[in-house]
């Protein structure tokens, strides 16, 4: 009974591992493309600085570009430089509490694992048989 109790446990423990484990994942792609937001913000804008104010900027939207005042592209890049540094902070956060969450599932883990040494040389058996 006890056996039956610790396989449940284990598949269990085994669903939250993964899961947990894709959800970092996801959260450290979301991080990477924050990133490249950001640099891809702050060189547009290093750009535009370099223009003098008289010329002629342009926006694109879609396949078309769109004549746009200088001041109007740069706070737009600003916002949006902004607005990713804002998103990786919370991302950041969220990976650090999955994190966390991943290393208690472990810990759940190792610790059934080393209550019933009987269930982990199942769990090994079955591993080598596939």
């Amino acid at each position: 009974m006890a056996d039956e109790a610790n396989k449940t446990a284990f598949v269990e423990i085994q669903g939250r591992m993964i899961e947990t484990t894709a959800k970092l994942k996801q959260v450290q792609n979301q991080m990477r493309n924050k990133e490249s937001e950001k640099k891809r913000a702050y060189l547009t804008l290093e750009e535009l600085r370099q223009l003098s104010d008289d010329t002629n900027t342009y926006k694109s939207i879609g396949r078309t570009f769109v004549l746009e005042p200088k001041h109007f592209l740069m706070d737009e890049q600003e916002k949006k430089l902004k607005d990713s540094e804002t998103a990786i902070a919370s991302l950041q956060t969220s990976k650090e509490y999955l994190e966390k969450q991943l290393a208690d599932v472990e810990a759940n883990l190792r610790e059934l694992l080393q209550q019933d040494p009987g269930l982990a040389h199942q769990i090994m058996s079955m591993a080598a048989v596939r």
